[in-house]
């Protein structure tokens, strides 16, 4: 019996060691991948800094851009244009998807909530092409393009996360919070706004980031709605704007 505890032991303690050999190898190929993703970012950010400091001034950020063929020029009025359209997609899209949301998870039956989030995961995945596409048969064609033109195709695009991720926080509040504000007498919208949402706040702003985020890094819906060879600097969400 000795013998068998023994040899137990040495194959225990074997096997610890190479288990703790592996995890310690593992790791190492863990932070060696990490350090090369970080190198490769700090040499291109390294890289941009050099040979785009030069040109940054302040005729840079306040200047248009200079026509076809002409050197110099600004961002001023592609940064103008930005702002607008992703301001204006962003009072388009977010009252609206946190209405669906709230839909959705406090008074939508079973069956409708599943398709609702159906037609938002599809909308979701939807290219943004198609969507540019989209408004532009529905809006552009015979009356030209403007810069809320392209609000509308980014708001498109951001609807489906602001709703989803909104949905899927206010899944989250815990069912006592709501039966308690019931329980003292509050009314269903009631206890929707002083309790549910005022405790969703934070992840509803977490996906509200996350679609403007989005929204401003797109190009594709962008190109058949608003202009972009437009060179004024405008407010105007009536006029086209460069992004």
């Amino acid at each position: 019996m000795a013998v068998d505890a023994t040899r137990f032991s040495l194959t225990l303690s074997r096997r610890t060691r190479r288990r703790k050999l592996v995890n310690l190898l593992m790791q190492v190929l863990a932070t060696i991948a990490a350090l090369a993703a970080v190198a490769v970012l700090a040499v291109v950010i390294i890289s941009v800094a050099q040979r785009g400091a030069s040109a940054l001034s302040w005729d840079f950020f306040t200047k248009t851009a200079a026509t076809f063929g002409q050197s110099g020029g600004g961002v001023a009025d592609a940064l103008v244009g930005s702002l607008v359209l992703v301001a204006l997609a962003t009072a388009m899209a977010v009252p609206v998807g946190i209405l669906i949301a709230l839909y959705v998870s406090e008074f939508a039956s079973p069956r409708i909530a599943d398709a609702a989030k159906l037609v938002l995961d599809v909308l979701n995945g939807l290219p943004s092409i198609i969507i540019g596409i989209f408004v532009f048969a529905l809006l552009v064609i015979g009356s030209g393009q403007a810069a809320w033109k392209g609000s509308f195709a980014l708001a498109i695009i951001m609807l489906p996360l602001v709703a989803r991720a909104t949905q899927e926080v206010l899944d989250l509040v815990p069912s006592t919070l709501r039966e308690g504000a019931m329980a003292l007498g509050a009314s269903r919208w009631r206890t929707v706004l002083g309790v549910v949402l005022p405790t969703s706040l934070g992840g509803i702003l977490t996906g509200t980031v996350l679609a403007v985020a989005r929204a401003a890094g797109e190009t594709a819906p962008l190109l058949f709605t608003t202009s972009i060879a437009a060179n004024a600097v405008t407010w105007d969400p009536r006029q086209p704007v460069l992004s």
